[in-house]
């Protein structure tokens, strides 16, 4: 299995736009986060999980041709609103792109799209094909997907994380339920969100995130969905254990 870092930023990304901090005019490429999303290449499978307003610039970059679906973990604008981009890979291939949502979130993208699905839809309008999940395990072709459910905001926004053989990716995240806590454990890698070491309303801080690792015990952990109020890339890897890792923009692993 492959796992490549197309993006490690939150919704602002980094450098944000107006910003003087010492992490918006760092030199270090590690400090140039886009919006987070990842790509998992597994039995000939290439997985993109999100499609945030930067997918287009991350596709370029990483050089992806080829896509056989995207996974999406809820229904913010930095996590799907590159979805209009999908329409290279509909002109190359000739067929729709699959895309796994919630019912929720695919309320969300027939508003925000909703010239790709209208009756007569203008030539050249992305093509997708909608595949519904819930909190049950699926497939994608021959890839076993163990959703895993996780607080966002308040009681009721939630978000999906997945599990992947021994990967388990979950981003934007506040609280995640011992009975969703038991699907990640024996997790090779695991990546969680990590926004910065202040409390967050919706989103783990360092500190937790750290937490969680110490519970899961992964070979590897990477964090990631970082903003600039996290620190500098150099500074803050001297914090962490290290079975555990700050992520960046085109990082890959293969394990």
């Amino acid at each position: 299995m492959k796992l490549t870092f197309l993006g490690t930023g939150t919704s602002q990304g980094v450098p944000v736009i107006g910003c003087n901090c010492r992490v918006c005019k760092s030199d270090d490429s590690r400090d140039r986060r886009l919006r987070t999303a990842v790509a998992v290449e597994i039995e000939n499978q290439r997985i993109i999980i999100d499609v945030g307003p930067d997918f287009r610039q991350q596709m370029l970059r990483e050089n992806i041709i080829s896509l056989d679906a995207i996974l999406l973990t809820h229904g913010h604008k930095d996590h799907l609103g590159g979805l209009d981009d999908v329409r290279a890979f509909n002109y190359f291939t000739r067929k729709p792109v699959d895309v796994y949502a919630s019912k929720e979130v695919q309320r969300v993208i027939k508003k925000e799209f909703s010239y790709a699905f209208t009756k007569n839809p203008y030539p050249g309008v992305p093509v997708i094909e909608l595949h519904t999940i819930t909190n049950k395990p699926f497939k994608i072709n021959n890839i076993d997907i163990t959703p895993i459910k996780a607080l966002h905001y308040g009681k009721e926004q939630y978000v999906f994380g997945f599990r992947i053989e021994d990967l388990t990716y979950i981003t934007d995240a506040v609280f995640i339920p011992e009975k969703e806590k038991q699907k990640i454990k024996g997790s090779k890698v695991v990546v969680l969100n990590a926004l910065r070491k202040q409390k967050h309303y919706s989103h783990f801080n360092l500190a937790e995130a750290l937490e969680l690792m110490n519970e899961f015990s992964p070979d590897q952990g990477f964090l990631t969905h970082i903003s600039h109020q996290l620190g500098c890339h150099h500074d803050v890897e001297q914090e962490l254990p290290p079975n555990v890792n700050l992520a960046f923009d085109g990082l890959s692993i293969t394990f």
